[in-house]
């Protein structure tokens, strides 16, 4: 079971489900409502768990009842959070989500502001046998810390960048780059996905792709963009696709698979995720991607 240290946000979910499209202005009755964790960081875990994975979990937890939940349930699904911190007079980040009919999500987060944000109390070495690290921007300095040990320790570092970076350093730091295609067009400030990649991993060795949902994932390679399709799938739930998709993507690098490889098992992972309710609680076994991979349905 390859190791992975995720480091980022945790956070207790309220997830509505409504049989109509949205409609600003107006109430609307939900047909269901699931109480879930989630976060960047706590999907990627799971989606790193379920793969074969063992995932070590970095998170700045409240000392609210929310806390007690998240550590709760995050035990329950085989994630190690014993290097995770309780920060004393802090709330536990929490989310209100609406799932329309089609599988859009609809996100409303609360982020505590006052979170300690300086890692001094990070360890100073990564877990024995750690073979990849994964980071995101909702705990920029915390990622940067592992990134920089990982770095020193010769092993992949992903970064997550759902959205553009404060800190342009995690650029260089990290050994992968995978935005969202919000994020990367708001990096580079251009609506044209390909150039806003190309402008980013201009003077760069880092690997920069973005993942489009549906469209697929397009990544630099030798100075051109390729584009790898996504899978085919209905959507039903698309909440939590794209920390899952990252968290397949690390295990592949952890096991050390070609580029190609990697990016088509992580999106595999996305896809059936994608057509399952309950955001990361849909992510798929193992066994189930490879049947997939094989053309074998899921």
């Amino acid at each position: 079971m390859p190791r992975l240290l995720a480091i980022g946000i945790a956070v207790l979910d309220e997830i509505f489900v409504v049989p109509v499209p949205l409609r600003p202005g107006e109430k609307h009755r939900a047909s269901a409502v699931r109480t879930v964790i989630g976060g960047n960081a706590v999907n990627a875990a799971l989606a790193i768990a379920r793969l074969g994975g063992e995932p070590f979990l970095v998170t700045r937890f409240g000392d609210d009842p929310a806390a007690g939940t998240i550590r709760a349930r995050l035990a329950d699904l085989g994630i190690d959070a014993s290097l995770s911190r309780a920060c004393s007079g802090s709330a536990s980040s929490r989310s209100a989500i609406v799932i329309e009919p089609n599988g859009d999500r609809t996100i409303v987060n609360y982020l505590d502001p006052d979170l300690p944000d300086l890692p001094e109390w990070l360890p100073a070495r990564l877990p024995e046998g750690t073979r990849a690290v994964l980071g995101d921007t909702r705990w920029e300095a915390g990622s940067r810390h592992v990134f920089t040990l990982a770095r020193a320790a010769g092993i992949p570092s992903l970064f997550d960048g759902d959205r553009a970076p404060q800190d342009p350093a995690l650029l260089e730091i990290a050994s992968h780059v995978v935005f969202s295609a919000r994020g990367a067009r708001e990096l580079a400030g251009t609506d044209d996905l390909a150039a806003a990649l190309l402008r980013i991993a201009a003077g760069r060795s880092t690997f920069i792709a973005a993942t489009d949902g549906g469209r697929g994932v397009f990544a630099v390679e030798n100075g051109t963009v390729r584009h790898h399709p996504a899978f085919p799938v209905t959507p039903v739930d698309t909440l939590g696709a794209g920390d899952v998709w990252h968290g397949a993507f690390a295990l592949a690098l952890a096991e050390a698979m070609p580029l190609d490889a990697a990016i088509r098992f992580a999106s595999a992972t996305a896809a059936i995720k994608c057509t399952r309710p309950g955001g990361s609680a849909g992510t798929p076994s193992r066994e189930e991607v490879m049947r997939l991979l094989a053309g074998q349905g899921f």
